[in-house]
């Protein structure tokens, strides 16, 4: 089985290979990394990239893959309309990590791209409508840590965002809305329990990928 995994930074790539290697050793992983889409996606709007994300689904499936996983939450909608046009298992990355998210009420979304909180809050919004629950959304922009990100300083970045976690007091779970967040988890100290998307999106992908 093969996974073909759109990623929008190569900073992932080495993210999803560990967690392959810790909880699906059998999977067969291929990258394609094309940051274009979340630059052009945070002016035009995401559905203006369901054009490039087809063509990359379709060129994915061609080469072998039997699902394709988009860890971009910005586009990940786009990605699933594409996937259920094309009739292939494409799924996005944060759909996991917001159906257990709804279970707790309240919810506040962490992000660090504006692009990626409207997207964020629909899902949230789907998943609630779905599991039938009521559900209390807040969104933060974490302040400066794009800039950190596009720097390079991956550090300062998730310290930020952790930071951000630690101010939140009126919630019931907290949700890192970017897969490049994950890491803001082990560094904040809120007993607020916080959700990012990596290990669940892969989990969900390695089971589409198997068929």
């Amino acid at each position: 089985m093969s996974l073909a995994l759109l990623h929008t930074s190569a900073v992932h790539v080495p993210v999803f290979d560990a967690l392959r290697d810790a909880r699906h050793p059998g999977l067969v992983l291929r990258h394609l990394v094309h940051g274009d889409l979340l630059d052009r996606a945070g002016v035009l709007g995401p559905e203006a990239m369901a054009g490039d994300v087809e063509a990359l689904v379709s060129g994915a499936v061609a080469e072998g893959a039997t699902a394709v996983l988009c860890t971009c939450s910005t586009i990940g909608g786009v990605a699933e309309s594409v996937g259920a046009r094309l009739g292939v298992p494409v799924l996005r990355i944060d759909r996991p990590m917001a159906a257990a998210a709804v279970r707790a009420g309240r919810v506040t979304v962490l992000a660090a791209h504006h692009a990626t909180l409207e997207p964020t809050r629909a899902l949230l919004a789907q998943e609630a409508e779905r599991a039938g629950e009521t559900l209390d959304v807040r969104t933060v922009l974490v302040d400066g840590a794009w800039a950190r990100f596009e720097a390079g300083d991956h550090g300062g970045y998730l310290d930020l965002v952790a930071a951000a976690a630690d101010d939140v007091t009126d919630a019931d779970v907290i949700v890192l809305a970017q897969v490049s967040m994950a890491g803001a988890v082990t560094r904040s100290v809120t007993r607020i329990p916080v959700l990012s998307s990596p290990g669940p999106g892969l989990d969900a992908a390695a089971v589409a990928a198997a068929g």
